[in-house]
């Protein structure tokens, strides 16, 4: 299984807002030879680390590609910078984030790549919506399923699907 994570939490050039931007986005990706599986809820989370930024838009998706990890990586930045992504400091604002979080639960530490994603067991944005598309999806590294590691999620990180109060 590959998993890629979406966020937005500023709307793209010609877009009204960060989830018509995510959504666009996964319009594109079967145009680079990324075909969708699954998709989950798109959710809405608080930044982390918090801040005054807006709330992310988030989902994840299980694709199928016959792309290598890293050729993969490339296609998806690119993806972003379409979309308006401005690299700069850590944590800022997004038009659009795709994060690979896994490959076919491979293990991969190169300066460019880390594979799985380091933080994807820490954060909420990914656990949660990982869940609903694949609940016993095992870490590579940690041995642990999505739900266990969402379960051992300290309190925090505020999140909630779209469109519910």
């Amino acid at each position: 299984m590959i998993l890629i994570g979406i966020g937005s939490n500023l709307a793209g050039p010609g877009y009204d807002s960060p989830l018509q931007t995510a959504a666009a986005a996964l319009q594109e990706l079967p145009k680079i030879s990324i075909e969708v599986m699954r998709r989950s809820q798109w959710h809405l989370s608080e930044p982390v680390p918090a801040s005054e930024q807006p709330w992310f838009v988030n989902a994840v998706i299980a694709v199928r590609t016959e792309l290598g990890p890293e050729p993969l990586l490339d296609r998806l930045l690119a993806v972003e910078t379409r979309f308006g992504r401005a690299r700069g400091e850590p944590n800022a604002a997004r038009t659009l984030d795709l994060d690979l979080l896994d490959y076919q639960g491979r293990l991969c530490a190169t300066p460019r790549l880390l594979l799985p994603h380091p933080r994807l067991h820490e954060r909420r944005f990914v656990l949660a919506p990982l869940c609903e598309i694949a609940p016993r999806w095992r870490h590579p590294r940690l041995g642990r399923t999505a739900e266990e590691l969402l379960a051992s999620l300290p309190a925090g990180q505020p999140i909630r699907v779209f469109g519910e109060t």
